[in-house]
């Protein structure tokens, strides 16, 4: 394909992803006020239980529209993700080759499932986060908090739990673009629990452990379980060199020596 050529294609999935966009966004306005009374449902219970010292502000005339719009847009996201990401991936496939598709639609087979997977947790931990953050606020104290500010902190901690589980998809890639070994990745095992153990606490700091284990459970399981497809592929990779080599020697003693050829 000629340059001009590529940049109709590109503007073509563009366009695509853009429409998809459109429709998602067009069903988050309608999603919009359930997902509020879903957020605003842990300030309301701290109202209940401490009499009545936390509220979500609007605190300009446009700001709850600004507001739906970005959870519109936000929802729309998600929504049309297969989407998007399909047109991304339709778009460079003519330039891979047939083995160079089939792991990139891999790739993208199980991202998808786990990045929505991620949202759905940091989601399942939103409640607990606020309770938890808000309980800091001394007697007397109210916690007046920017619709904007909490619909972003919402939104920062989704993202950051859906891109968390994409990382056993990163790691595979690495194996197998052959950066990274699966018995390295073991190497630095304990570093990684103590990181993901410290994440934890972080993004989900209950008053238990219960809380912080619920969240690291899942990372630790999917780190552990890509490191062992990684040794698992490393395995299959190395009998194919050894059996390669093999052939290749007996390839070569079975051929007929230079000085035979130039003797007869």
């Amino acid at each position: 394909m000629s340059l001009k050529s590529h940049l109709v294609e590109l503007r073509n999935r563009l366009i695509k992803a853009a429409i998809g966009l459109v429709i998602g966004a067009i069903a988050g306005w309608f999603l919009y006020s359930p997902l509020f009374q879903a957020l605003d449902a842990p300030i309301r219970a701290i109202n209940d239980s401490r009499a009545g010292s936390a509220s979500i502000n609007f605190d300009g005339v446009t700001t709850a529209f600004d507001l739906q719009i970005q959870g519109s847009l936000f929802l729309g996201a998600i929504i049309s993700s297969p989407i998007w990401i399909y047109q991304i991936w339709a778009f460079i496939m003519p330039g891979l080759t047939s083995k160079e598709r089939r792991y990139t639609f891999g790739y993208m087979f199980a991202a998808i499932p786990l990045f929505l997977a991620g949202l759905y947790c940091g989601w399942l931990f939103v409640p607990n986060i606020v309770r938890a953050l808000t309980s800091f606020t001394p007697d007397g104290g109210s916690n007046i908090i920017h619709a904007v500010d909490y619909l972003g902190f919402v939104m920062q901690l989704m993202l950051f739990m859906g891109f968390s589980f994409l990382l056993p998809v990163v790691l595979v890639g690495v194996n197998m673009a052959g950066v990274l070994r699966g018995k390295t990745m073991f190497k630095s095992w304990r570093f990684t629990v103590l990181g993901v153990t410290l994440v934890s606490a972080m993004a989900a700091p209950g008053n238990d452990v219960f809380t912080m284990f619920l969240l690291a459970a899942p990372l630790l399981l999917l780190y552990f379980g890509a490191m062992l497809l990684c040794v698992w592929l490393d395995k299959r990779r190395d009998k194919r060199r050894e059996k390669l080599a093999e052939e290749t020697e007996e390839t070569a003693d079975s051929a007929t020596p230079l000085s035979d050829l130039e003797s007869f």
